[in-house]
Order: structure tokens, then C-alpha cells, then sequence
């Protein structure tokens, strides 16, 4: 089968195309009708009962799967390594969730998970997911406003977390932070479960704290409760432009079954195979593929806790790969670009056997072309790029592996895939021609697995994503589509330039900066400017042992811009640094630059990696004279 052939099928008969892949899903009580379409923005299985635990453990740990690895744990700051069977993983998901059970919860009630990348975490999903608690995972580590606000929103029964999270050279005590933060709201749960890690022990309250061990002491395992395949099965807050986070809703059914597709259609992973998203439980990758996808398709997870490099060196991810026969590693650009710098060679992964790795899958930022070549030859397996969001859930767009790959053009993130009608439109809404950018839509209705509202405000749902252009999801990106089909995502519609009327795209000036060969990650992002509006200011992380003057380098990526997108533009500033502003999931921080630029007070962020960064940039800016005092 092709690309083309099963997105024909899609096309031809939409619900008959998503009603056959729930036939991968046990359901207690079959959907009633495919598609709700006079729903907002669709609504999917209406009718049917199951349960997304079930799914991802019982049904695997009742087979002949039973003793086949569902989770492997790997920390790097520990050098732990823990691995569990489907029915040692199923055993231990009972066991918590029967204790949540005994504790009072219940379906449709919320638990908070503020933990670090350790199996409990992974547990503490799915026990929710078995007794239809909705969870709200928060990154561990995030900040006690952030955290207040989330727990302010979602109400929790019940938050679960550790006594600690593991950075490279320092211990994140998690505890304090909680504490702070429910001094911030106007919410208290019923009960606070605590992991104690050997890092670092947490001194529990008297009343309404407990140890995790005696939590667990003399619990009954709990069944699967029965769910409706349109009710929430967690609910994961993105960052909100009024400031208040947005509350993506995620519901069973259709999450179930587009997870299950796109696991052997997009990714080529099936039963028994090994897969590992090099992410984090608190997004939404680290939901869809460390979580919930690998398990729905009888695969093998991995849970890395660790960075691509530093934990020890830049071999981090190789050796990986090759300890635990990885056959698909999904990782960030960022990760990928962090490696090259420190090992452009990749003599660390000459160290490691990695015939197993079929093939590399890079999303979360726009991977661009050198990156993806350079990956691509050392590692001699496809670079798969593709694009999707906290609020779709997985791919919009991408390239089938499983179904057979079409050729991969660099800076592209593949073709549309089944259940995404995208279009690429102006301000009005009507389609510009291919090879022109514009903003890229979604026509109605989204697919399963998207978010069919956000948590008790359907009413924002619909005026973010819903208002700007009739029938049509707005993603907030911004690209062009060729006469081909192929989409180039190139930037958020807010990051786009506007140089003496002329819109240019940070992402095609990036593209052209890391052509470069001394340059190992590049940003741009465009500041005032009293004759042009805006012009582009460029920001240079160099590739480790460049021996060089900056003033070199920087005047020969001011003449590829001339040569690559032209005068107009007006690129002739540019600044090396040690490091980019990101967030912990690695997107780079372009607004917060362009304000540190302009001089203008901007909002501490709160996903920010290491707020040390913003510092360092004040004073190189300052110190080349672009910004003044």
C-alpha cells in the first residue's frame, strides 16, 4: 500500500476509514454512529463504551504477550535501568489504582500528576485511565505559579508527585514547590501521595500527606472501569496568550484509536517491536508515545530519564538505541542539533551497535534541511520529519513508514495525513497559491484523537480555534504548501516579519543560516526598526572546537542571506552565543528574544529550560550594542 492509496481511502469514505481502524480497539459496547459532525469541531464513537487501560495493558498481559517488555526505564543520572513485563506493568497499575479507588476517586473526578521521568509516573496515568479518573500531568519542576494555576483550573482530588526531579549537577526538590503553589490557590485537594526518590527525602504534613509505599499498603487491585468513548481521558495545559493556560481535552475513544493507527501507519511499529519518543511525560509527545501509543500496539517503551548530551557525553542517545534494541527513536531537532554540536563527527556513535534503529522521526520544531541530511547520513536510516501539536494530538502531517515512505524533501514536513483536510489560506481565508505562505488551516471536521474542546470552556475553544476562518481549525502556524502536496511549516503566524511591507519567515532565514558549517543552531527573530518597521536580527550557537573569529562568521551568514532570500531582507546583524532561550520541550524562546532586543519588559517564562540563558543574552546584546541601556 501507498501514501496515496490510503489517503484515498480516507477521501472517499472518511468514517468507514476511521470505523475500520477502531476494529484495533476492544470495545465494551460498540459506537452507535462513527461521527457526531454537528459537534463544534466533530465528535467521535458516540455510543461507545471502553477503556483505555485496558487497551494498552490488560488485553496485551491476558495473551500470549504477557511476559513480553511493555516499559523499560533507563536514567541516565542514576544509571538505573528497571524493566517491566505487560503483566508486571498491568499487576502494578491495579494495585495503584485500587489504593486511588480506596482513597475515594472516581470516575470523572481529577488527579494531578506532578512527577519526574520514572515508571511511577507512567503507573499513575494509567491507573487513572483504569477507574476513569481524568489526569493532569504538569511537568516536574514546573514552577509553583505555573502549578497553582493548573491545579486552580483542573481541581484535583487526588495530586501524586515525588520527592525530586534529576537535572544534570543538581536535584529539583519538588515538595517545596508544591507547597508553594497550593499556598496560590484557592483549591485544596484531599490528598497529596508522595514518592520518596533515595536523592532526596521530602518531609510530609501530618494531615493529608502519605508516604507512596503506605498509600499502596494493602491495596486491592481494581479493575477496568467502563467508560464512555466521548468522556476525558486526561486534560494537558498549554500556554495561553491572555495567560491563563488552555486546558486540551483529550477524550478515549478517538484518542485510542488514532493513537493504534498512527503507531504502525506513520511510525512502522508493531507488536513486539521497540519504539522510544525522547520526551517528556508532561507533553503531549510523552502522552501520545512514551505513554499510551507504544502500549495500544503491544510495542516496547522506552522511559529515558536524561539529556541527549552531558549524560555522560553525546554517545547518550546511541547508547541507548543500542542497550535496549530501539527499531524508531522520535526526538526534538533541538536534541538532534545539541548532539552534532558536541560530536559533529558522531565518533560516540561509532561506539555503539545501532542496526536495530529502522528510521529517525523528528517533530516539536521545524527540523531544517541540514539538519536532517547530516542525521540522515551518519545514521544511514530515513529522517522523518513531521508536524503536530498539543492540540492535535499526533501528525497532521508526515510520511507513512509503515504503509511505505514517499521520497522525504528536506525542510518539509511531509504531506497531510489521513483525517487532516489542510489548507494553507490569507488573512480572508480563501487558498494562495502553492509555494506561497500564508496560514495553515484545518478543515472541519478535526479527526479522532484531536482535542474536541478545552476543559469547562468550550466557548474559548471555539473563539481560539474555531472563529478565525469559517469551517476551519486555526493551528497558529504559518508555511506553504508546493504544487506537490508537500507542507513546509516555517513558523508561528506570530513570528513572521514584516520588513518594509515584505513578510518574511524566521524559519526560511533559519534555514539558511544553519547551511553554515560552523553553525550548530541558529535563531532568528526580527526587532524594531525606524525605517523598516522590522528588520531580522539572527542569534549563532557555533559548533563545538570552531576556531574562528565571530566577526568571520558572522559576515559570511549575513552574505548567505544575500544570497539565499535577497537585499530585502535587510539581514546584517547577527550574534553568537553560548546557548538559545527553549523550552523544556525545546522550542526556542523567539518572542521573549525579540523583546530582550527591543528593551521591552517581557513575562519571565515560565517553561523556560534555564532562566540563566535570558541573563547571558541581555548582556551580549548590550555588549555588541544592539540593544542599548
Amino acid at each position: 500500500m501507498s501514501y496515496d492509496s490510503v489517503r484515498e481511502r480516507w477521501l472517499s469514505d472518511p468514517e468507514a476509514f476511521w470505523a475500520k481502524a477502531a476494529g484495533g480497539i476492544d470495545w465494551i459496547q460498540p459506537f452507535s454512529r462513527v461521527l457526531d459532525a454537528e459537534a463544534p469541531s466533530g465528535r467521535w464513537f458516540t455510543g461507545g463504551v471502553l477503556n483505555t487501560c485496558h487497551n494498552a495493558l490488560d488485553r496485551h498481559a491476558d495473551s500470549g504477550a504477557a511476559d513480553r517488555m511493555a516499559l523499560v526505564y533507563d536514567s541516565a543520572m542514576t544509571g538505573q535501568v528497571r524493566r517491566f513485563t505487560y503483566a508486571e506493568l498491568r499487576d502494578r497499575v491495579a494495585e495503584l489504582a485500587g489504593a486511588m479507588q480506596a482513597a475515594g476517586l472516581k470516575r470523572g473526578d481529577r488527579a494531578l500528576i506532578y512527577m519526574p521521568m520514572i515508571p511511577e509516573s507512567v503507573m499513575a496515568m494509567l491507573a487513572c485511565a483504569r477507574i476513569g479518573v481524568i489526569h493532569s500531568v504538569v511537568f516536574g519542576g514546573f514552577a509553583a505559579r505555573e502549578l497553582a494555576t493548573r491545579i486552580s483550573q483542573a481541581r484535583p482530588k487526588l495530586i501524586l508527585t515525588a520527592s525530586c526531579g534529576l537535572e544534570p549537577n543538581r536535584v529539583v526538590a519538588y515538595k517545596p514547590l508544591l507547597d508553594d503553589a497550593l499556598t496560590q490557590t484557592d483549591h485544596s485537594p484531599e490528598l497529596v501521595v508522595l514518592l520518596q526518590r533515595p536523592e532526596l527525602h521530602a518531609e510530609l504534613k501530618p494531615a493529608g500527606e502519605v508516604d507512596w509505599a503506605d498509600f499502596l499498603r494493602d491495596a486491592k487491585p481494581a479493575g477496568c472501569v467502563p467508560v464512555k468513548a466521548t468522556d476525558p481521558l486526561y486534560i494537558l495545559y498549554t500556554s495561553g496568550t491572555t495567560g491563563q493556560p488552555k486546558g486540551i481535552v483529550r477524550d478515549n475513544g478517538g484518542h485510542a484509536v488514532a493513537l493504534h493507527w498512527s503507531m504502525k501507519a506513520l511510525y512502522g511499529i508493531s507488536a513486539g517491536d521497540v519504539f522510544w519518543a525522547a520526551s517528556d511525560i508532561g507533553w503531549v509527545v510523552g502522552h501520545s508515545y512514551i505513554v499510551y501509543g507504544p502500549l495500544l500496539a503491544g510495542a516496547t517503551s522506552i522511559l529515558y530519564e536524561g539529556k541527549p548530551v552531558g549524560t555522560p557525553d553525546a554517545g547518550a542517545f546511541w547508547r541507548v538505541i543500542s542497550q535496549h534494541g530501539v527499531n524508531a527513536l522520535f526526538a526534538a531537532p533541538t536534541a538532534i542539533r545539541a548532539i552534532r554540536r558536541d560530536d559533529p563527527t558522531l565518533e560516540q556513535a561509532s561506539r555503539y551497535d545501532l542496526g536495530t534503529l529502522r528510521a529517525l522521526f523528528v517533530a516539536g520544531e521545524r527540523c531544517d534541511p541540514d539538519t536532517l541530511h547530516w542525521s540522515g547520513k551518519v545514521l544511514g536510516v530515513p529522517v522523518i520529519d513531521h508536524w503536530w501539536q498539543t492540540e492535535t494530538g499526533w501528525a497532521v502531517a508526515g510520511n507513512l513508514l509503515g504503509e511505505g515512505l514517499f521520497p522525504v524533501r528536506a525542510g518539509s514536513a511531509g504531506k497531510a495525513l489521513p483525517g487532516w483536510d489542510v489548507r494553507v489560506v490569507d488573512d480572508s481565508g480563501a487558498e494562495v497559491a502553492a509555494g506561497k505562505t500564508g496560514a495553515i488551516v484545518c478543515r472541519l471536521p478535526l479527526p479522532p484523537g484531536a482535542l474536541p474542546t478545552l476543559w469547562q470552556a468550550d466557548q474559548r475553544f471555539r473563539e481560539t480555534y474555531l472563529s478565525d476562518f469559517v469551517g476551519c481549525y486555526t493551528t497558529g502556524d504559518a508555511g506553504y504548501m508546493d504544487a506537490d502536496g508537500y507542507l513546509y511549516v516555517m513558523t508561528r503566524t506570530d513570528d513572521v516579519i514584516n520588513v518594509a511591507g515584505h513578510r518574511l519567515s524566521t524559519g526560511a532565514l533559519e534555514e539558511v543560516l544553519a547551511m553554515h558549517p560552523d553553525v550548530a543552531e541558529c535563531a532568528v527573530t526580527g526587532i524594531a526598526d525606524e525605517l523598516k518597521g522590522q528588520v531580522p536580527l539572527g542569534f549563532l550557537c557555533l559548533k563545538s572546537g570552531i576556531d574562528r573569529a565571530e566577526e568571520e562568521v558572522v559576515s559570511e551568514c549575513v552574505a548567505l542571506i544575500r544570497e539565499h532570500i535577497g537585499p530585502v531582507a535587510a539581514f546584517r546583524k547577527a550574534l553568537v552565543v553560548d546557548r538559545l532561550p527553549k523550552t523544556r520541550s525545546g522550542k526556542v524562546l523567539r518572542r521573549v528574544l525579540a523583546r530582550i532586543a527591543d528593551g521591552v519588559e517581557y513575562a519571565f517564562p515560565a517553561t523556560i529550560d534555564d532562566p540563566a540563558i535570558l541573563g547571558e543574552i541581555e548582556s551580549s546584546l548590550l555588549s555588541a550594542g544592539i540593544r542599548a541601556e
